[in-house]
């Protein structure tokens, strides 16, 4: 799949107890295969913005579509079914499996889906070679370094060629140099799989370095 165009309107969310809402009318676009960094103090809604996005959080109004399909609000099992078809996820910490190799870290969504096929296995090991991590799928997380399970957390999400990849933050907990480097292969990944892309950060020199840039907070752009 490539990637989807993105289109968030009119969108108002609200946190229950809050006393100002998260987003008030918020609007949108985003062509199909854009890198867009997503950038803001802490608190703007950035974090809700990717989950709303993805179909793991609701909202009152407005609505969010990636390209012909309408992202569901309050409906856990189509949100669900649309995740499964259309985004791929990254985060600070990668959260793989501690008791699986990388390659079946890799390969979970895959299994979980019900339909893990060769090919996948091939993609894989292509995806790991491309942020050079060739040859450590027999590996186990806990040997990998912070930068190395990031790169796996980056290549897990694209496993199945989502339309949406949605990356919150993936280096944030990494020193600078580590940063640069994880970001680097981002950067390779988003060229090879070309798919929409919106990225977290709080890295001005990492936000600097995509397509677009999204700040959110006062001057919403």
């Amino acid at each position: 799949m490539s990637g989807l165009p993105l289109s968030v309107r009119d969108l108002h969310k609200t946190y229950a107890g809050a006393e100002h809402p998260v987003f008030d009318g918020f609007s949108l676009e985003v062509d199909a295969g854009t890198l867009c960094a997503v950038v803001g103090a802490s608190g703007v809604g950035k974090t809700t913005l990717l989950n709303c996005v993805a179909g793991l959080d609701r909202w009152e109004s407005g609505s969010i579509r990636a390209g012909e399909h309408e992202v569901p609000a309050g409906q856990p099992e189509a949100a669900a079914l649309y995740r499964r078809a259309n985004v791929g996820l990254a985060f600070q910490h990668p959260h793989l499996l501690a008791e699986f190799t990388v390659e079946e870290n890799l390969l979970m969504p895959c299994r979980i889906a019900g339909d893990l096929r060769p090919e996948h296995r091939a993609w894989a090991g292509r995806l790991l070679e491309k942020v050079g991590l060739g040859g450590l799928g027999a590996r186990l997380p806990g040997t990998l370094s912070g930068g190395q399970a990031a790169r796996v957390g980056l290549v897990r999400a694209l496993v199945r060629r989502p339309g949406l990849w949605l990356l919150d933050e993936p280096t944030g907990n990494l020193d600078p140099a580590t940063a640069q480097e994880v970001f680097h292969f981002l950067l390779e990944l988003h060229a090879e799989v070309r798919p929409t892309t919106l990225l977290v950060t709080h890295n001005p020199a990492l936000a600097g370095r995509c397509g677009r840039i999204v700040r959110l907070g006062p001057q919403e752009s």
